[in-house]
């Protein structure tokens, strides 16, 4: 009985060194939409944007359920509570242009910086930012719209994403 045991020992730790060795295919991953991406991305954009930003590129048209073969273009809405974007893409995935429109989102260091210091003792009341990117023309508009308030007066600015005043 001990001899039965003792090669059943034996049997079961030898079975584990004849595990078999596999060997996948290599997979390649391609980031369709990194033109987009680096185009439009901003280090010091709020986290809202940066995360719908990375939803545009990273969509899969193909495996959509709005695919179908018959047609060029696609346009995709996206929305969370800050901000919402429309894309454009063509019966590839790529995305062609996108109109991008968040309000009321923590500012850039260097934008609020600038606001501060030219139009101190107002505050800011709200804010829009505004993105409009072109696959050929890359990004041909980042802007933000701001609302500033002092007592009972308003007023409307706009400035560029490095803080520059425009009129």
């Amino acid at each position: 009985m001990k001899k039965i045991i003792l090669g059943l020992f034996v049997f079961g730790l030898t079975i584990q060194s004849f595990a078999q060795i596999v060997e996948l295919p290599e997979v390649e991953i391609v980031a369709v939409n990194y033109k987009y991406l680096n185009d439009v991305r901003e280090p010091d954009a709020a986290q809202s944007v940066q995360l719908l930003q990375r939803e545009v590129a990273a969509f899969d048209l193909k495996n959509s359920e709005y695919y179908e073969d018959q047609y060029d273009d696609y346009f995709i809405s996206f929305y969370i509570p800050q901000g919402k974007i429309l894309a454009s893409y063509d019966k590839e995935g790529n995305v062609l242009r996108t109109v991008e429109k968040y309000k009321n989102i923590a500012l850039p260091n260097a934008v609020a910086e600038s606001v501060v210091k030219k139009y101190s003792g107002w505050t800011i009341a709200e804010n829009a930012y505004l993105v409009n990117y072109h696959d050929k023309k890359g990004v041909t508009r980042k802007e933000y719209k701001i609302l500033l308030e002092k007592d009972s007066s308003r007023m409307r600015i706009k400035t560029d994403e490095k803080g520059n005043i425009l009129e």
